[in-house]
């Protein structure tokens, strides 16, 4: 599993956002609910963190399965 900022995951009624992510160190957001976005800040090791993960389940963000739109041409590259 690889932590990544700003990935929720669902643990028993509350969702968890981390909000920054160092190596030793987890900054999350414990929410009731999504939408509103209230919840409160929490500091805690990864070590814990991951441990809390296991009875969590990752949310995948709904643009995550969308397919990119074209891509801008390198600036190098000649214009037609």
């Amino acid at each position: 599993m690889k932590l990544q900022q700003n990935q929720v995951w669902k643990h028993g009624d509350s969702y968890l956002r981390i909000v920054h992510l160092e190596r030793l160190e987890v900054q999350y957001k414990q929410m009731a609910d999504l939408a509103s976005g209230d919840g409160t800040h929490h500091t805690v090791t990864k070590k814990t963190f991951c441990r809390m993960l296991k009875t969590a389940t990752l949310l995948t963000p709904p643009n995550a399965t969308r397919h990119p739109g074209p891509t801008k041409a390198p600036a190098d590259s000649p214009t037609p």
